[in-house]
């Protein structure tokens, strides 16, 4: 299945548009693969699950995986055209002082001259557009989605 034919690709069913590939991930709350049939009627056509559901057959292409999570991340990765290949990553760990360091980095390399993304739990910018984040750790096609804007942008590093 190639990815990039399908106009977007999504975990969640209520973002689906016609042409979308669809990833039905089991969740903590909820299961996507209890979502597909609806995918399919919003216009999903290409549904990536862990189990075929059945009486959908021929309604749209699927793909079944072993883990539809690690899928979402690799399908992700390409359809963006693996972005984070090409910026220079730094990602802090620890306990504390993360968002500090990471923002502290990013002004330090601004200064410099230096195009720069940065993505934290506070606020996610490309350049200089702050994008407000909505979870702690941003999900896979949010992160593929922001390192290609940084890569469009000029970009060449990402703080994280």
């Amino acid at each position: 299945m190639n990815c990039r034919e399908f106009t977007r690709i999504t975990a969640d069913s209520r973002k689906v548009i016609p042409g979308t590939l669809f990833v039905a991930v089991k969740g903590y709350a909820s299961d996507g693969h209890d979502y597909i049939a609806d995918a399919i009627a919003k216009g999903a056509t290409g549904i990536v699950c862990e189990t075929l559901p059945e009486g959908l057959e021929g309604k749209a292409q699927f793909e079944v995986v072993e883990n539809s999570r690690r899928a979402l991340a690799i399908l992700a990765d390409e359809y963006y055209g693996h972005p984070s290949r090409k910026l220079k990553l730094v990602g802090i760990t620890g306990t504390n002082g993360k968002t500090t360091t990471v923002t502290l980095l990013y002004n330090l390399f601004r200064s410099m001259g230096h195009k720069c993304g940065l993505l934290s739990t506070i606020a996610n910018y490309v350049g200089d557009e702050r994008y407000e984040t909505e979870n702690t750790t941003v999900d896979p096609i949010t992160l593929n989605e922001l390192l290609s804007r940084m890569v469009e942008e000029g970009c060449e590093y990402c703080f994280m």
